[in-house]
């Protein structure tokens, strides 16, 4: 009998993103308060699945500091997707100190924007 081979998931490290988000436009396009703990659409052209975990780097606007936030990926948008959408995937915040922090500078930054029906690169 052949011993049993860990799984992808099992033995996989979360990837890590380098995210530098340098306009309130562009937050704004990209941040998902709809989701639970908040998220953020990343444009990557790699392949991610639904579940994946992920950690980012995150900068936003001048602030040198990058945030550390671990996340799951909740959905994807796949390359030549409908109506012109970037490639690239949603993430969820993680329910943890760094997914707070992210959540809540994201918002002090986008102020009553949040309530805007601009489009996004979100679902």
């Amino acid at each position: 009998m052949e011993p049993a081979r860990p799984t992808a998931a099992s033995t996989a490290r979360p990837s890590v993103l380098s995210l530098n988000i340098n306009s309130r436009s562009g937050l704004y396009a990209a941040y998902m308060p709809f989701i639970k703990n908040g998220g953020l659409f990343v444009p990557t052209p790699k392949t991610y699945m639904p579940g994946d975990e992920v950690f980012m780097l995150l900068q936003l606007m001048d602030d040198p500091a990058k945030l550390a936030v671990k996340g799951k990926v909740a959905w994807v948008t796949p390359a030549n997707a409908q109506n012109g959408k970037v490639q690239g995937m949603g993430v969820q915040f993680a329910a943890d100190e760094g997914g707070v922090a992210a959540k809540v500078k994201i918002e002090q930054i986008l102020g009553s924007a949040l309530g805007s029906n601009r489009p996004t690169h979100t679902l």
